[in-house]
């Protein structure tokens, strides 16, 4: 494929196997509703939302429009001890539809930030509360939150972790994937919800006032579409709630519709201390990410004299009047359009046809919850990643844009697509694993 009059070289891409991509190019050109359009003229169904972030589908010229305003309205400001009113509209907007109680609003700018926020902001509280031993986190692993050095530390992907150096005073509660019990199951699994006890465990080894906080995905994306066992969000809540821990849900995939709720916290009835969001929250148009932090963890940090800073963190573009622009667009068209909670609708379609696939080739499980789906497939004989890598090539060329995790297809388009497109989806993905060796 011509990739451009432009040379690949000077870009370095993230997540990238830069010389193999480079040798074979996959760019994307233009896009609009359910399609990304090839640098070569080719329709690719988007069956991934670009990454989770694109639900109510590309090309919303509400977004475009507001965004352009906003522009020449006011196209920066800072927000260190100064505001703008967007900003506090868009907070405004955020706490409407949040949990009932989660409705401080930390404005950050990407889902990476936003976790590094999460786990300072609990840190500051316990020592607000006169906690200040509890320091060290919990994470899970196979989870991912983020890139940072606080994300990867807490995080469980290896591949994140193994070539840099992570924080200390961080442990991590076993994952969740058990083949073996649970494969082809749709919705929660029913096994697996003992393993919310290695929260006690850990507690036992590091003693609770060591522990600031747990972090979890509610159902753990990256990792290839992992929902939680039945029971075990709620037993980890009551683990943390008699420890004196906070929980957090890491929701930058799981927020904004993705299962059929706003938040994932209210499919699963399950509140925690705080969410972090990103990726849904301004349709992927303009970078941002935030906090959703209950009220008592925001007021017990409004304490001392006024003129003090009571939390000493944010970044340069928190709260950016261009990203709460496209923001508030999105939140209008996901009120409009009923997209936070559509997958309810189209769940089961979408549950029985991906099942379809459990007797492809190579498959070994197929997982679904909401609208979300992991496909495992069985790795080739000393090539871990290589039918999974296999799969994504064809499939782009076949026209569907996919995403994988090693020999994991994880699945999650748009929350405006139709059964049409569901039955695309698997139609494409069937020929494709029906060519694979």
């Amino acid at each position: 494929m011509p990739a451009s009059n432009h040379s690949l070289d000077a870009y370095w891409m993230p997540f990238t196997a830069n010389r193999q991509f480079k040798a074979n190019p996959r760019l994307l050109a233009s896009a609009e509703g359910m399609h990304y359009v090839s640098a070569d003229g080719r329709r690719v169904l988007d069956g991934t939302a670009g990454l989770w972030c694109v639900n109510a589908g590309h090309g919303r010229r509400e977004i475009a429009e507001a965004v352009s305003r906003q522009l020449l309205e006011l196209d920066y400001a800072p927000s260190f001890q100064m505001g703008h009113p967007v900003a506090f509209e868009f907070a405004e907007a955020l706490a409407q539809i949040a949990p009932a109680g989660l409705d401080r609003i930390f404005f950050a700018n990407s889902g990476s930030e936003a976790v590094d926020s999460a786990l300072k902001i609990a840190v500051a509280y316990q020592r607000a509360i006169g906690q200040g031993t509890r320091t060290r986190f919990i994470g899970r692993e196979r989870s991912y939150h983020g890139v940072g050095f606080g994300g990867i530390s807490v995080g469980g992907l290896v591949n994140n972790r193994r070539v840099f150096p992570t924080l200390s005073g961080v442990d991590h509660l076993r994952h969740t994937h058990d083949l073996t019990r649970n494969a082809f199951t749709a919705g929660q699994p029913e096994h697996g919800v003992e393993l919310a006890d290695d929260l006690e465990r850990l507690v036992a080894l590091h003693g609770a006032e060591t522990i600031a906080a747990v972090i979890v995905e509610p159902v753990a994306g990256s990792a290839g579409v992992l929902p939680p066992p039945k029971g075990y969000l709620e037993r980890l809540r009551a683990i943390a709630d008699r420890h004196g821990i906070l929980l957090i849900f890491d929701e930058v995939i799981t927020g904004f519709g993705r299962l059929g709720t706003p938040f994932a916290t209210d499919y699963f009835g399950v509140a925690p201390d705080l969410i972090t969001v990103a990726k849904g929250i301004t349709n992927g148009v303009v970078p941002m990410g935030a906090v959703l932090a209950k009220r008592e963890i925001h007021d017990a940090l409004m304490t001392g004299p006024e003129p003090q800073i009571e939390l000493f963190h944010g970044y340069t573009y928190s709260g950016h009047p261009v990203a709460c622009a496209a923001g508030l667009a999105t939140l209008g068209i996901y009120r409009d359009e009923g997209l936070l909670t559509r997958v309810s609708a189209i769940e089961t379609a979408w549950t029985q046809a991906l099942h379809t696939l459990r007797d492809a080739p190579h498959v070994i499980d197929v997982r679904t919850i909401g609208l979300m789906a992991g496909v495992e497939l069985a790795p080739r004989d000393g090539a871990p990643g290589a039918r999974g890598y296999e799969v994504l090539v064809d499939a782009f060329e076949s026209g569907l844009l996919v995403r994988t995790t090693g020999d994991i297809i994880a699945l999650s388009p748009p929350l405006v697509a139709g059964t049409e497109h569901i039955d695309e989806i698997v139609a494409k993905l069937t020929a494709v694993l029906r060519r694979l060796a």
